[in-house]
């Protein structure tokens, strides 16, 4: 199931860039292992925007309360579950398996 996850920075940003290392670190890490899909910080920068993979939303949020960010409580942490009923054809099935892949010309 993929998930799309808002993150809401709720202190100063001085505080954010103290532990942001930590954060694309683990960021990195689940998209190595293949639970981050894409992440980035919002425009304007008022927190962040995950694609997650995972198997069910208490699979998802296990996998986010080890999130430095959530870990020292510096985001507000929001998650839409979406299960794709179509998909562009470079899109990868194993993220979107029952979605109908659509060729492009």
């Amino acid at each position: 199931m993929l998930f799309i996850v808002t993150l809401t920075y709720r202190t100063p940003p001085a505080r954010i860039e103290e532990h942001l290392g930590p954060h694309r670190a683990w960021l990195a890490d689940q998209t190595r292992a293949g639970h981050v899909l894409f992440a980035g910080p919002l425009d304007p920068p008022t927190g962040g925007l995950i694609l997650a993979h995972s198997a069910d939303r208490a699979a998802l949020d296990a996998l986010m309360a080890t999130d430095p960010f959530v870990v020292h409580r510096l985001v507000d942490v929001a998650v839409l579950a979406a299960s794709p009923a179509l998909r562009h054809a470079d899109f990868p099935a194993r993220w979107a398996a029952a979605a109908k892949a659509v060729e492009v010309a």
